[in-house]
């Protein structure tokens, strides 16, 4: 077994070697406790036969763990420093690709169109940079890649967003947007201190677990996005003068509206927040006939 990347000392001698300063602007912080990483990878149940997605590997931390346990491990990164380094620390494993891309703007699903082919299992399992943990994690999802789900580590007030119940103050559309594809759980919390530098944040890891069938059926998943978006525009309004004010035309349409919430069985004062995601559902396909045929 090789040693630990993730341990202060060896962290510091990897950085120092490469002369690797931290940018800020790639929210770069390094996880330097092999017993986290150990355990982040044991969440997400991974074998021989399964392939680990990876954003953001900086010196290859969380990397080397999940060589030793999936198959294949395709990592992206968008700082082009650190592809020496990675180079030579995950030397040692043969199962590991390093793409050289912001994810964001990368074609995930090109990039392992030959894993897709060789692995039944995939999933992606990242810590994940903080300043764009979301748009990451809804490309993943929109896309439709096959993935069984995801377990990955952000910002723990994010995590608890994402896992919100309704009627929680963190409850909102982000929680409905990914908790549509995915079951939602917190697993972890984890401390700034084994980080490298330390965040200003608390951390926490999260699990989620593709639904076999989404919770709710709809004409239109764009649309519920939408109609939930709307509804929590701002939080102190009902639910009516959320979507009067958010909606195209919203205002001229009011009748439109009350009659939908009314076929939905909700109080036009209700707010959004203590809205069902199989309300949401519903609401979005009673009103799309008024607002987008």
């Amino acid at each position: 077994m090789h040693k630990d990347i993730a341990t202060p000392l060896r962290t510091q001698e990897i950085l120092k070697k490469y002369g690797f300063s931290f940018k800020k602007s790639l929210g770069q912080n390094f996880l330097i406790d092999p017993n986290i990483l150990r355990n982040i990878v044991s969440y997400a149940d991974l074998t021989e036969d399964s392939v680990a997605i990876e954003v953001g590997p900086g010196i290859g931390a969380l990397t080397e763990h999940l060589a030793r346990s999936a198959g294949q491990v395709v990592s992206f990164e968008i700082d082009q420093r650190l592809l020496p380094v990675l180079e030579d620390t995950l030397s040692p494993y043969d199962n590991v690709k390093v793409v050289h891309s912001d994810i964001l703007k990368a074609n995930v699903a090109e990039e392992l169109s030959s894993e897709f082919a060789k692995y039944k299992d995939i999933m992606v399992v990242a810590n994940l940079p903080y300043y764009v943990t979301t748009p990451i994690l809804l490309k993943l999802l929109m896309e439709k890649l096959p993935i069984r789900g995801m377990v990955v580590m952000m910002q723990k007030e994010v995590a608890d967003r994402i896992s919100a119940k309704p009627g929680t103050k963190a409850y909102g559309s982000l929680s409905i947007a990914i908790q549509y594809y995915m079951k939602a759980e917190v697993v972890m919390t984890v401390p700034k201190t084994v980080f490298m530098p330390q965040p200003n944040v608390d951390s926490a890891v999260i699990r989620l677990t593709r639904h076999a069938e989404p919770p709710v059926h709809v004409i239109d998943e764009e649309f519920l996005f939408e109609v939930s978006r709307s509804s929590f525009a701002q939080r102190r309004k009902t639910i009516l003068n959320n979507l009067q004010s958010q909606l195209p035309r919203g205002k001229e349409k009011k009748e439109q509206i009350l009659a939908a919430l009314a076929e939905c069985g909700i109080d036009p004062t209700r707010r959004g927040e203590t809205l069902s995601i199989i309300e949401f559902g519903q609401l979005a396909d009673a009103l799309y006939p008024t607002f987008r045929q």
